[in-house]
């Protein structure tokens, strides 16, 4: 009779998962596949959900405004101007949608925008348009050169509220801009140089140099500065006819929605790269999603940016398909995967998490 030995099988090893630092030199090709391979029949930006979101958000943000400015209540007051802001400021990050859009995908939006919000406003289009593509840049986010990317997470403690309480100052800097130097600009090179190089690009990077316009861009460029000339000499004008009481409370709820939107951008990445060249991958790993159930990051990261991370894998994926996108990521890959790791709970984690890695900073 012959005897069998019967040999144990071995438990398989468990493959480790690949390290952040190994992201920054080689990706993880299987999940890029995924991201094109799982999204297809996505990608049309549809303007019968474009227009009546940009327009419904804009109507009431400034229908708040005035109900703030005409109210006699203290409470009626702050009720409008928290929800003119918050409407205001979804209005407001369609300038992110008119960057990656394509430029027939939606006729008439861009100008659209333009006249009902980015004017008003003080902040117009081109102030983003040929800037935030340069942080999608393979070779050039997170370095010296991306106009959006500061490693905070690796600055002394103080950098964090800095950050957050100067855009406080931005609506009275943009009237600045836009009602003194814009005009000083068409009558002295240097300050029109001075101007289109350092302020007039919505960039975190104080070393980033903006680049002359070309060809086409440079007519946009002109009649958007022209309107908000124009529009900022009607506010200062207005004073003078209603007194300052209507003029600040616009801009107190233009400082709150500009603060909104820096602690967006605060918590819209993990800050940790040093100025080094990522691959996709690192860059995805270095943003972030913050996903459904959770509601409350619709409102502060509202038009798909709560889905950053995605959307430096997809950029031109329209916001309005990227829970669809998400949704079939994460059913594909499942927990433990690369994609899982760029999903973070909300903004009170993230804010501690990058507050933690500045303590061990030094002044």
């Amino acid at each position: 009779m012959t005897m069998h030995q019967t040999i144990p099988a071995q438990p398989a090893k468990a493959t480790p998962k690949p390290s952040r630092a190994q992201f920054m030199v080689e990706d993880d090709k299987a999940m890029l596949r995924a991201a094109r391979d799982l999204t297809k029949g996505l990608g049309e930006a549809r303007p019968g959900i474009y227009w009546p979101d940009m327009l419904l958000s804009a109507a009431v943000g400034y229908a708040g405004i005035a109900v703030a400015i005409l109210s006699d209540g203290l409470a009626v007051k702050i009720a409008a101007g928290l929800v003119a802001a918050l409407a205001l400021y979804r209005a407001l990050m369609f300038i992110h949608e008119l960057t990656h859009i394509h430029r027939d995908a939606l006729p008439g939006f861009r100008t659209g925008w333009n006249l009902l919000v980015g004017i008003p406003l003080l902040t117009p289009s081109f102030m983003y348009e040929g800037v935030h593509t340069i942080h999608h840049k393979r070779t050039q986010y997170g370095t010296v050169e991306d106009p959006e990317y500061l490693p905070l997470a690796l600055m002394k403690p103080w950098s964090l509220p800095l950050f957050v309480l100067v855009a406080l100052l931005a609506p009275v800097a943009l009237i600045i801009r836009a009602a003194v130097l814009v005009p000083l600009g068409a009558l002295i090179p240097a300050v029109r140089t001075f101007t289109w190089e350092r302020f007039s690009a919505l960039s975190i990077n104080p070393e980033f140099r903006r680049r002359p316009p070309e060809g086409d861009f440079i007519g946009r460029v002109r009649w958007q500065e022209a309107g908000v000339f124009a529009w900022s000499w009607l506010l200062i004008a207005s004073t003078f006819l209603l007194g300052w009481g209507p003029l600040v409370t616009a801009l107190a709820i233009l400082s709150l929605t500009a603060v909104l939107n820096q602690l967006r951008t605060l918590v819209a990445h993990l800050w940790e790269n040093e100025g080094e060249p990522m691959t996709v991958t690192a860059q995805f790993l270095d943003s972030v999603n913050v996903p459904p159930p959770g509601l409350a990051a619709e409102i502060w990261a509202p038009v798909g940016l709560r889905y950053h991370a995605l959307h430096h894998l997809m950029p031109s994926m329209p916001y309005h398909d990227l829970p669809e996108a998400h949704r079939r990521l994460v059913r594909e890959l499942g927990t433990g995967s690369t994609y899982e790791g760029a999903n973070h709970p909300g903004m009170l984690v993230l804010v501690g998490r990058i507050a933690r890695s500045t303590m061990g900073k030094k002044d």
